[in-house]
């Protein structure tokens, strides 16, 4: 199991720096039409703003995948240990549900929505199920860390 996680990982590393990388490259050329010529680009604007929600939305399961999401430890630190273990594992599950309810299922009747309604970006012409394919993918991503993880 640690060696899918880790290409699981390793896969979702290099499409952030890959995301990153093409958003920098954007809002450059971006910057470059509106200052430098006199025909500034129409669909930089929408695909910063997507890739943005990209980098997010899959950065933030990345993050879970790796515990080093932000938490509120206050409560925890004052109990004792099997007290601690047991918050663990509640919140864990809190976690799992979560993902799997709002962003699986959720996420996943808005992906199926817009292909069904047949929507459109205005500037990019590219279906919006395809943005929004990204929240269903991390719901995924989130629970398999967090049934795979030995922390929270």
């Amino acid at each position: 199991m640690k060696v899918i996680r880790g290409n699981i990982d390793n896969i979702i590393r290099i499409a952030l720096v890959v995301i990153l990388s093409l958003m920098v490259l954007n809002v450059l050329y971006q910057v470059f039409t509106r200052y430098f010529t006199s025909n500034p680009s129409s669909f930089t604007d929408e695909l910063s703003r997507y890739f943005m929600i990209w980098l997010g939305i899959l950065g933030a399961a990345y993050v879970a995948g790796r515990s080093q999401h932000i938490a509120i430890d206050l409560l925890p630190k004052k109990c004792s240990s099997k007290v601690q273990s047991f918050l663990g594992l509640l919140v864990r599950w809190f976690v799992i549900a979560f993902a799997l309810f709002g962003l699986v299922i959720g996420g996943g009747n808005l992906v199926y929505i817009t292909f069904v309604l047949n929507q459109y970006s205005p500037s990019l012409q590219i279906p919006l199920g395809v943005v929004y394919l990204i929240i269903p993918l991390s719901g995924l991503l989130i629970i398999f860390y967090k049934l795979t993880s030995k922390h929270v």
